[in-house]
């Protein structure tokens, strides 16, 4: 269980780091292309905390859900319910009080994704800085 769970931690950390290289990559782009990099900075570091927050809950969800047995379903799916309602409650803030740039704090979000298809990869660099 120890092994699984130390696993668990370095593959969250790996997407954490996905997260964050996609978040570099995107925040580049708009300073390069945007019109208002200010805004649109805001906008997307506002997603990529949520991004990153949103994959933190999962995994902290998950390790409860396991220990939960029988009552994992309702557990899992009302850590999912909060999770999202986080998530558009943000949205709503930042769309009132126009915050920053609602498109790219979506992108923001959207880092949760791309740090899971880049999570192979960050695994990869991983086990080459681990063996020096």
């Amino acid at each position: 269980m120890e092994k699984q769970e130390k696993k668990m931690n370095e593959t969250l950390k790996e997407l954490l780091i996905g997260i964050l290289f996609y978040g570099i990559i995107v925040e580049i782009l708009g300073l390069i292309f945007g019109k208002e990099k200010w805004y649109f900075s805001i906008g997307l570091c506002i997603g990529i905390f949520l991004g990153l927050a949103a994959a933190i809950h999962m995994w902290w969800g998950l390790n409860r859900g396991v220990e939960l047995g029988d009552g994992a379903t309702k557990y899992l799916m009302s850590q999912n319910m909060i999770r999202y309602g986080v998530i558009v409650v943000a949205f709503g803030v930042i769309c009132v009080f126009d915050i920053g740039n609602p498109l790219a704090a979506f992108a923001g979000i959207m880092g949760l994704k791309a740090g899971a298809y880049l999570q192979p990869f960050t695994h990869k660099i991983s086990i080459k800085f681990k063996r020096r």
